[in-house]
């Protein structure tokens, strides 16, 4: 009597199928998306504590608006190059100067979301100290935040949405 199994020479030609590369991970962490949110989450600590203290530093001189200008500008270059290498793991130099330009424009929203969040502080309350405006900044930054996630993922660096 033959059993239902197929024979060995059978079994020998079958492809071999590899697992797929996020296997090895366990729970939550299976998820790519996960693993990026925690990754990108250290490069907005170091990105908003190095912005947080140029705007304090620059607020005296410049005015709040300027300030946040230029603490956001001169921190979006450090910002994209750490999420496009750490974040989403992308290495060398194919496609980085597009992608820093487009980073730019990811900053550009951030500076609308922010910007106009001090601008509704200040009509609201003229006399705001820069502790309020951190505050509004800060909590505005969340959500410029995960506006810019979304779009690094979805927009920019969506060749490596999956890693």
């Amino acid at each position: 009597m033959e059993t239902p199994a197929a024979p060995a020479t059978q079994l020998a030609q079958r492809p071999i199928r590899h697992a797929p590369a996020t296997r090895h991970h366990r729970g939550i962490y299976r998820f790519p998306v996960v693993r990026q949110l925690i990754r990108f989450t250290g490069v907005g600590i170091i990105c908003t504590a190095a912005s947080l203290a140029l705007y304090a530093l620059l607020r005296p001189w410049l005015g709040p608006q300027l300030a946040n200008a230029a603490a956001l500008i001169l921190t979006s270059l450090m910002n994209t190059a750490l999420n496009r290498r750490l974040t989403f793991r992308i290495a060398g130099q194919h496609r980085m100067a597009r992608d820093h330009l487009h980073g730019v424009i990811v900053i550009a929203v951030a500076l609308v979301i922010t910007g106009g969040s001090l601008g509704v502080l200040h009509w609201l309350h003229p006399e705001a100290t820069v502790a309020d405006e951190l505050w509004t900044t800060t909590l505005s930054g969340f959500l410029a935040t995960a506006v810019r996630f979304t779009m690094l993922r979805h927009w920019i660096f969506r060749r490596a949405r999956h890693i």
